[in-house]
């Protein structure tokens, strides 16, 4: 079968990172040349200047033109920002915001019928949207509107917005528009959303009016949507996307427009479309709009994706972002680490970095420190600076390959309370495993990334190693993970077991009869940290797997003891037994036997509540292609990339940095 081909003539198409996803009926797709055969189809962008060439060649080579569009959940951030697209709409016979004549999607939703089953998904989606808070655009703060009694909201748009001409609508629509809210509700305060470039005189828009009006408050603050939404009853639009937004808040909604929302019943509309010949449900319009008529992908990993798991990466992108939100000094950060740190910050924070702590704090200010450097010491030299210092460290599904090689994390975890390896006192992830309600949704995620960590063998660095082992058939097999002993996990959380030594002997002790398999640490291995046994406790294992892959190993034991090491959590993951004898994160919530006790544990989780605090709520993740953050599943997707990367190769993927520094490091160990 010949390969389907589609042409575009913008450059700006060819940068879409997931183009190919967004448009799998098309084998090829690349710019139109002269010269060259045409493709079996044209691509250009909607019906906006830009896309008048791709349109005209179309028409003179009688090719079917395909209109692309950003879709209706598409980023975190603008485009102008960097922020690649995760939805796109892909209309074969108009596009959805011109209403002169069909589209796609006014076909649906004349001629489609909709199953109970894709219903209940669309129900399903809508109430994620509300939940999550999620709008086409997220990088707006989500925080409540002051002083405000309004019940109306009438939202401007930005002259020249191509909708508003095709939407049937003009400029003297937004007057009207203001002048019908300001009579429908005639005791009400109005706000009146403007964006906030028209404010700064950059654009132009068509309510500007409304800022010497005793009636109106004007809101040019970049804002979500929804903090809008909470204090008003109706939202008056021309073409708005947040109107239909605002029916999924249920709100009334005014159009004096024609959205593709608009003349399905579900709206007080004062144009009407013919063509529109059918009343419709509000979950048959989502159903239409966001689940057949668009597409989605991920953009950093460039697979296609579903609504469901676009709401998750947007969701959670935004959560981590706003939580940083605002200014941070760095300090005492090696320029490696400085690299990326601010990555993991996100885009609404604003970060300066300085080699030492400073004397004094201001109120509001909030200091970020590697964990590592906080022991008693440091807390007793900055005790007045305590309350202001967020600590930071390696993440649990961190990268193909050791930090201590300089291999860049992309999972880091930002701790405002403590850290999670110190029970000594309460962290923010034992803060959401006691008290956060883990609702289904959430559940599930869980569920389906412990299952694929699994499935996939992956772990917290992945490094490669032996697979093939004996075992004995008829004996307890137990796996202890050795540990770096100068870890601060060791000094705050296994303060009875602090040695790989004496946690060799404790096992051997518990367990006479059992055969143990001892893994020492990488970084031991490799000379790097602490940890070496002593000669009697060489005598209490017996196999030495440091060799072995530790998702090889865990497949195949019966149980876990550890001091505190991360391999206990990965052993849970697979339902192993897991014996610690000190108080790591996962300990003391009832999946595991525990020598030590923490009283502020109070609450017995599931397997997939604990994934769900500690893998998916916890940490920031950021793709290191383009620096944003993203999320659990979309950092294991990296992961399995990588690591089949690494397996195909014949040496170690080592950039020339990670090579420089080892033997530095090597030729430091030497000298001692």
């Amino acid at each position: 079968m010949a390969k389907r081909t589609a042409g575009y003539t913008s450059k700006g198409i060819g940068s879409i990172t997931p183009l190919a996803a967004f448009l799998k009926e098309f084998d090829d797709i690349s710019q139109i040349r002269p010269l060259r055969t045409p493709p079996h189809a044209v691509i250009g962008w909607g019906l906006k200047p830009t896309s008048l060439r791709a349109r005209r060649y179309a028409q003179r080579h009688d090719l079917p033109y395909i209109g692309l569009e950003d879709g209706f959940l598409r980023s975190l951030g603008l485009g102008v920002d960097g922020y690649q697209p995760h939805s796109m709409v892909v209309d074969y016979s108009g596009i959805y915001y011109d209403a002169s004549r069909p589209s796609d999607l006014e076909h649906l939703l004349n001629t489609a019928s909709f199953s109970a089953a894709e219903l209940s998904r669309a129900e399903r989606c809508m109430a994620l949207l509300r939940h999550y808070r999620l709008s086409k655009y997220n990088h707006a703060p989500d925080r409540p509107l002051l002083n405000t009694k309004a019940q109306v909201l009438v939202v401007d748009q930005t002259a020249g917005d191509a909708s508003i001409e095709y939407g049937g609508a003009s400029a003297s629509s937004f007057s009207q528009m203001l002048e019908h809210a300001l009579a429908n509700h005639p005791n009400a305060q109005v706000l009146v959303k403007i964006h906030p470039d028209v404010i700064a005189g950059k654009k132009k828009g068509h309510l500007t009016t409304a800022l010497d009006h005793p009636r109106c408050q004007v809101i040019s603050d970049n804002i979500n949507p929804w903090a809008l939404f909470d204090h008003v009853e109706d939202v008056y639009v021309v073409t708005s996307q947040l109107g239909f937004e605002a029916l999924m808040a249920g709100k009334r909604v005014h159009c004096f427009g024609l959205p593709f929302y608009a003349g399905w019943g579900l709206t007080h509309d004062q144009l009407h479309c013919p063509r529109r010949i059918k009343a419709r449900a509000l979950a048959d319009v989502f159903a239409a709009a966001y689940l057949r008529y668009t597409r989605y992908a991920n953009p950093y990993t460039g697979e296609p994706a579903t609504l469901e798991e676009t709401i998750h990466v947007i969701a959670d992108q935004r959560r981590q972002q706003e939580r940083l939100r605002g200014k941070w000094l760095a300090c005492g950060f090696s320029s490696w680490k400085r690299g990326f740190i601010g990555n993991f910050l996100g885009p609404a924070a604003n970060v300066h970095y300085q080699k030492e702590l400073p004397t004094q704090a201001h109120e509001s200010q909030q200091l970020l420190v590697w964990s590592s450097r906080i022991d008693a010491a440091f807390k007793a030299r900055h005790n007045a600076l305590m309350p202001h210092i967020w600590r930071m460290e390696d993440g649990f599904i961190r990268s193909v390959g050791l930090g201590v090689d300089l291999t860049q994390p992309l999972s880091l975890v930002i701790d405002r309370a403590g850290i999670y390896y110190d029970p000594s006192q309460p962290s923010e992830l034992e803060t959401l495993l006691n008290k956060s309600e883990f609702g289904e949704d959430i559940l599930l995620r869980a569920a389906q990334l412990r299952q694929r960590l699994v499935a996939l063998k992956l772990s917290k660095y992945n490094v490669p190693g032996e697979a093939d082992f004996v075992l004995p058939e008829h004996q307890t097999v137990i796996l202890v993970p050795g540990q770096v002993e100068s870890d601060a996990s060791i000094a705050t959380g296994s303060p009875l077991v602090s040695t790989n030594s004496a946690l060799l002997k404790a096992v051997r002790k518990a367990q006479p009869d059992a055969f143990i398999i001892y893994k020492a640490h990488p970084d031991v291995i490799s000379g790097a940290r602490i940890g070496k046994l002593d000669t009697d406790a060489k005598r209490l294992y017996d196999l030495d797997a440091s060799h072995i892959d530790i998702t090889a190993l865990l497949e195949r034991v019966d149980a876990v003891h550890t001091m505190s090491s991360l391999t206990g959590f990965e052993a849970l993951l697979r339902h192993r037994q897991v014996t610690t004898y000190g108080l790591p994160f996962y300990a003391g919530w009832g999946l595991t036997h525990d020598a030590m006790h923490c009283p502020r544990r109070t609450r017995t989780l599931t397997l997939d509540a604990l994934v769900a605090g500690t893998l998916l709520l916890y940490p920031n993740y950021v793709d290191p292609a383009s620096g944003q953050l993203c999320n659990a599943e979309t950092v294991v997707s990296l992961l399995e990339r990588a690591k089949l990367q690494q397996s195909s190769a014949q040496t170690p993927l080592l950039t020339w940095k990670q090579r420089l520094y080892r033997c530095y490091r090597n030729l430091l160990i030497g000298s001692h």
